[in-house]
This record gives C-alpha cells, structure tokens and sequence, in this order.
C-alpha cells in the first residue's frame, strides 16, 4: 500500500494545477502545496526531528497546520496535534507522554507554550509567533519531495478527550491512515473536485479525514480556523463548498443562525456527520434546508475510523446503519466477557468492532490497562450501546457508562432527547440520570429552551409521542446552554456534576 506522502505525490501527478489549500488570502494548488510540504519536511529534519520522533502541534485549523501534517508524512515523524485551548499542565502530559522531539504553536497557545515546563526544553516552531524557529523560514526552503516513510510506518497520534482520565494517545500507521481516507471518499460519494469545509479540528479524527480525503480526489481544503457561523456560512458561498462533514453541534449553529436563510448554500450537495447522535428534529431541518442527495450518518471512533454507515441518515432517523467498508460489527451482551456473548436483535448491549480492520489502530500508547479492557479476542470494545433493529440496521443508544437504570429498568438517554427535540420550544436538549433515593436515579432533561415552554407541555409531549412512561423525564432544568466539548460532544458528566448555567430570567423567549 501507498505511504502517505507517495499517496499525495500522485494526487500532484493527477491534478497539479488543481486547488489544494485555501486560507484566506492562501491559494496553493497540489503543484504549489508540495513545494511548501517538501520545504517544510527537510526542515523538521534540520531541526534535528528523525523518523519516528513525536511533533506536538497546537494549531487551529490554519494551512501551516495542514502543511506540517503532511510534511510530517513525507518525513515519517509522527505528527501529534492536541487541542489549542490546551492548558499548561495539558501540555505537558501529552509533551512528556508522546515524549515529543518538537513542539509547533501560535499565538492563540502562546501563554499555555510559555507556561508548560516541557515545553521550554523543546525546540519550538513558531506559527506567526517569535520561537526558536519560524515557520514561515521553514516553508521558504527548497527541497526535492522524497518521501522518507513506509506505509507501515506511524503516521498520527491522537489524544482522546480524557473527560474522565488522563486522555489516551491512539497511534495510528500510514496505511490505516490512507483506508481510512478511502473509505470516507467512498461512503460519503466523494466526486473529483469536491470543496469541503475544513473547520473539525485537526487534532480530531474527523478533521483528518476531511484533509486526507480531499487529497485522493483532487479537492479543496478550506480552512476555518475555528468555528465561526457567520464565517462559515461567508465561506460556504464564496468558495462553494460541496460537502460538509459536521459533529451536530455545528450543523444546528449552522441552520439557526440569522444570515442562514440569505446566504447560497445551493452548492452543498452532501451531508454528512459524525461524533454525537442526531435528534431527528435537527435531521428534518437540515433535510429542508439543504435538500442533499446524500445525507450520512458516520459512526466510528479514533481508534478505529469507521465503524457503520447509513447514506439515508433523515430516511431512517436515529440508525448509524451498517458496517463500514472495512468492518464487522456486533452487539454483545451488556457485561459481557467475550464478544461470542452475542445480544439478541433489539436487545441493548455494547457494540463491538472487529480490530482486525484495515483502517484500526493496534493498541492504546503505552496504556496496556486500556488495551486489556478495550482489546479482547481480536475485538474492539467501543463502550457504547446500541442495538440492530429487524433489518439488521445499529441504532448507537449512548455510552455504557450514560446508562440510565431507574427502577431496575434501562434507559438510554439518546431516545429521549430525539422524542424531546421534535418539540417546536426546544432548542438543544441533553438527558441524565441523577441519583434518588427510591429510583435509584430518575431521569432529569436538561433543556436550552426557545420560547416559553414549560416542563408540563414537554411532559405532554412525551405521553403523545409514545414514549413509555418510564422513560419519562421526572424533572425539568432550564440552562443558558448545554455543556459541550470543543468538538461539539455532550458534556453529561458536567450536568450530572451540577457544572452548568442555569437559565437566567427573561431567557426563554430568546
């Protein structure tokens, strides 16, 4: 199998006068990009950075930041890109744990980079920033493009959230790298040409995949640095992207915001999403406001890319569908020892994915606690729920841990919230279960609401649509906002915890 940086060789090969990167007043076509890309590798090795060696990158999503990425393959060093409202002391685990040879950074991380311990004996690059080397010197060199990796070589470590821990790296080779790239050109319909929105961040799965995808079709990159609605949409018009690939989160910013209804997006033929569960409220807006001819609902992870797909994402609301290019996937029994303790169709238990697949990783970075509980008998456990309905389609109910048992029945959260934001007063909604004394826990909605409802019309709501009645929210709360990760992922464990903004008065007829 190809290497990355001989994959992007031959993208130049194909489409050389093409668009590759676009970032503000940066037009690079593949031709131009590689010139940069080839500076930049010879570069990280004059820097003393040999194949195999850690780059620590906290970047937005900026073309230096795609162009490292992919200097990083050429040169075989193990691109590292974490979050760029990294803490200090953030930093320093993942610079210490990676055991980083260099650190890339830009003023937005400049307080957290002069801060961290670790960071101060690491030759650092400077993105628009003073440091001991400067990125632009970098990018300015000339060098011939050589790739210097295999594609079994490591490509990228990812770090997971680590909403409960120290955050995990997932190391992943160039070949799985690549399928995973494949797969997502293939499952999403991906045409030559296509323009996509670059805003998921490139310390994230998805954003990766959007950049390594766009590459085998000759498409462009369109950088958004971090995500703003009003700059996107400004983006989607001007650049007329084709395809979005979105968290949720993004996608409902996207279609309530007030320049929506004015701005063309008619150029926006794909839709696709990932990272969180879709209401079948946000579902049915999105169909009527985009009318895609494909709307995809990508269930995977970091460790392993794709786990299940379903291309009629608003035809069947709520199903991730079926296994993925490369993968098998089953329902285990909920506790289960070993993925032959199969569940029964409709019955809940934990998904699992065959680790064999060509697009997984082999293992947690040095975490052989982590590959014992996830890793067993050639099987990832993913630690989410879910069932196949009678068409052998996964429907993913949330995580084993969000599991609501009230009563000794159990409830999945995710069932609620697509019940509860079908209702026209409910702008986001997010279900836990919170202790009490005879229930064991009840289940509590936390609801960011639009207009005036009250907890006895959602309650209404609930009895007419169908849902059993232990499923029933028992309380309501009213916040300024659902709590949520950089990425756009539910934050439950903050609202179990109390950590939210209630909302303030005079709020709900926003």
């Amino acid at each position: 199998m190809f290497d990355l940086g001989t994959s992007f060789l031959a993208s130049v090969e194909r489409d050389p006068g093409a668009l590759a990167v676009v970032d503000g007043d940066v037009r690079l076509t593949y031709a131009q990009w590689l010139e940069k890309i080839a500076a930049v590798a010879d570069g990280l090795g004059a820097l003393g950075l040999k194949h195999g060696d850690h780059l620590v990158t906290v970047l937005q999503n900026r073309w230096e930041a795609a162009t490292l990425h992919w200097a990083c393959q050429f040169a075989g060093i193990v691109m590292t890109p974490v979050n760029w409202r990294a803490t200090p002391d953030e930093l320093d685990f993942v610079l210490e744990n990676s055991e980083a040879k260099a650190l890339a950074f830009e003023p937005v991380a400049q307080a957290s980079v002069a801060a961290s311990a670790a960071a101060q004996r690491l030759p650092r690059i400077g993105v628009g920033v003073a440091a001991d080397a400067a990125f632009e010197a970098l990018a300015a060199g000339r060098a011939t493009p050589s790739p210097r990796a295999v594609a079994d070589d490591w490509s990228l470590m990812l770090y997971t959230s680590g909403t409960t821990a120290k955050p995990k790296g997932v190391p992943r080779r160039q070949r799985a790298e690549r399928m995973g790239a494949v797969a997502h050109v293939a499952q999403n319909l991906y045409g030559r040409g296509e323009v996509t929105l670059g805003v998921m961040p490139l310390y994230h799965t998805m954003g990766v995949r959007s950049l390594l995808a766009m590459s085998l079709i000759g498409g462009t990159f369109v950088c958004l640095p971090r995500f703003d609605v009003a700059r996107a949409l400004e983006l989607i018009e001007a650049e007329r992207i084709t395809n979005l690939y979105l968290v949720p989160t993004l996608y409902h910013d996207l279609v309530h915001h007030a320049r929506f209804a004015e701005t063309d997006t008619a150029s926006v033929r794909k839709l696709g999403f990932a990272g969180a569960p879709m209401t079948d409220g946000l579902l049915k807006t999105l169909t009527e406001a985009f009318h895609p001819e494909l709307f995809v609902n990508h269930y995977g992870s970091s460790e392993i890319y794709t786990f299940t797909i379903n291309q009629k994402a608003a035809e069947k609301p709520g199903s991730a569908g079926k296994s993925g290019l490369n993968q098998l996937i089953r329902v285990a029994k909920l506790g289960a020892a070993s993925p032959t303790e199969r569940a029964a169709p409709g019955e809940e238990g934990e998904i699992i994915a065959l680790a064999a697949s060509d697009e997984a990783f082999e293992g947690y970075w040095r975490r052989p606690d982590s590959d014992a509980k996830s890793l067993r008998d050639g099987w990832y456990f993913t630690g989410d729920t879910g069932y196949f309905d009678a068409d052998g389609d996964l429907y993913v109910t949330g995580r084993v841990d969000d599991m609501i048992i009230t009563g000794g029945e159990n409830v999945s959260p995710v069932e609620i919230e697509s019940c509860l934001s079908m209702h026209p007063g409910v702008a986001e909604v997010a279900v836990v279960g919170l202790p009490e004394p005879r229930w064991g826990k009840i289940v509590v909605a936390f609801i960011q609401r639009r207009g005036d409802v009250t907890p006895e019309e959602l309650d209404a709501h609930c009895r007419t649509s169908g849902l059993a009645n232990f499923k029933r929210p028992r309380r309501y709360e009213f916040v300024a906002a659902i709590p949520k990760s950089p990425v756009g992922k539910l934050l439950r464990r903050q609202l179990v915890a109390g950590e939210y903004e209630p909302e303030h008065s005079g709020e709900s007829a926003a």
